[in-house]
């Protein structure tokens, strides 16, 4: 048969499957029996790991072009999209201890990653500094992050399938130990001697956030949404072409992507960013989330099985990030509940931070966005960083 059109038949295929996987996922969140499952383990890991358990299973092929191609077609807008609802007003009100427990957390990953590579490094691969780097994005706000630094750095697609595993599995792990310790909050508080009027000056500061209200999606609005995304995600595409490399660390895309994350902020503070109210981080979520099934697909559970040192590699870091943080924490004299909320707004992001604020206090799970959107923000940069030190350690 003729590669090309094998190619053809199998694109839209995939595309068709991948997407539908995203679409059943969310109507099994909203309509079914079954919603309370996803209550327990976030729709995110499902978009992961359905995915990744075809490949597993032979049902979806762990290389195709389809992949790469989705990541340059929909990651550049998406963040554009993503940012563009990012009200930095907002994060400013949420005031210095809430953010700096969040620094605290961005740290722990960014110093973490590094001390956990050289106490491993001479059982891994040279090429896992790559790896780690690319998951350091995902721990410091989200899965775009992710793939953004794996792109711009050019980690194999070998050693980032691992690392995908190595995210759902440690990083989900992790979430579960962060929401168990809900029910100790109390003491864990009264021990340290914490202010608790710093949660209620909370709800009262997210109070205007809290009460946003969306209106109906139009045409012209969704026109709008795709428009723009689309159109700064092209901008920054070609202009990062134009931009020499740096070193092993920012490629043509590294720059495609620095520069629609800020062609997003910069638009947070235009009038476009009123399309936040007809859904816009919606539709970024949706290419967010159509890129990431692809991201699971790329890995292979029987991979990480075959080179358990992995998960070793990932539960040390997550330890260092819980270290530094809660010792910052402490310092700031912190809640317990804005410590959580910070370790998940950079491990997890803004998908899964809401979820473990709501679960400490439910009234303050916009407190999770909108740190899950500063780790957003703060997660390619400080995610670049991460690689240096981490290529230094390697």
């Amino acid at each position: 048969m003729d590669p090309g059109t094998a190619r053809v038949t199998e694109w839209p295929t995939l595309l068709a499957v991948f997407v539908s996987i995203v679409g059943l996922i969310y109507f099994v969140k909203e309509k079914t029996p079954l919603r309370g499952l996803l209550k327990i383990a976030p729709p995110i890991l499902w978009v992961y790991f359905l995915p990744m358990l075809g490949t597993s299973l032979g049902l979806f092929p762990r290389e195709s072009p389809l992949y790469e191609w989705i990541i340059r077609l929909l990651l550049p807008p998406g963040l554009v999209l993503l940012l563009l609802s990012a009200d930095i007003t907002a994060l400013a009100r949420l005031g210095p201890k809430a953010i700096g427990t969040m620094l605290f957390g961005t740290a722990g990953i960014v110093l973490g990653g590094p001390l956990a590579l050289l106490l491993f490094r001479a059982w891994v691969p040279p090429e896992t500094w790559m790896g780690m780097g690319s998951l350091s994005g995902s721990w410091i706000g989200g899965s775009s992050n992710m793939v953004a630094i794996k792109e711009s750095i050019g980690c194999p697609d070998d050693i980032f399938g691992v690392m995908i595993v190595v995210d759902v599995l440690v990083g989900y792990g992790w979430m579960g130990i962060v929401m168990s310790l809900s029910s100790m909050q109390d003491r864990i508080d009264r021990a340290f001697k914490v202010d608790r009027t710093l949660i209620d000056d909370l709800n009262r500061r997210l109070a205007d956030f809290q009460a946003t209200q969306r209106r109906p999606l139009e045409f012209v609005d969704l026109a709008l949404i795709v428009a723009i995304g689309m159109g700064a995600g092209f901008v920054a595409t070609r202009l990062g072409g134009w931009l020499p490399p740096l070193g092993n660390i920012i490629s043509a895309f590294g720059w495609t992507i620095i520069l629609a994350s800020t062609f997003g902020i910069v638009l947070s503070f235009t009038p476009a960013a009123r399309l936040e109210g007809a859904g816009a981080s919606h539709v970024g979520n949706l290419f967010l989330y159509v890129l990431l099934t692809t991201l699971g697909a790329q890995a292979d559970l029987r991979a990480v099985l075959d080179a358990p040192i992995f998960f070793l590699v990932g539960a040390v870091w997550i330890a260092f990030h819980a270290i530094i943080l809660f010792l910052g924490g402490r310092l700031l004299k912190a809640p317990m509940f804005l410590i959580a909320t910070a370790s998940q707004a950079n491990v997890g992001g803004v998908v899964s931070a809401p979820i473990v604020a709501s679960v400490y206090q439910p009234s303050l799970a916009p407190v999770g966005l909108l740190l899950g959107v500063l780790g957003n923000i703060l997660g390619l940069y400080a995610g670049l960083l991460c690689a240096t030190l981490l290529q230094w350690a390697a």
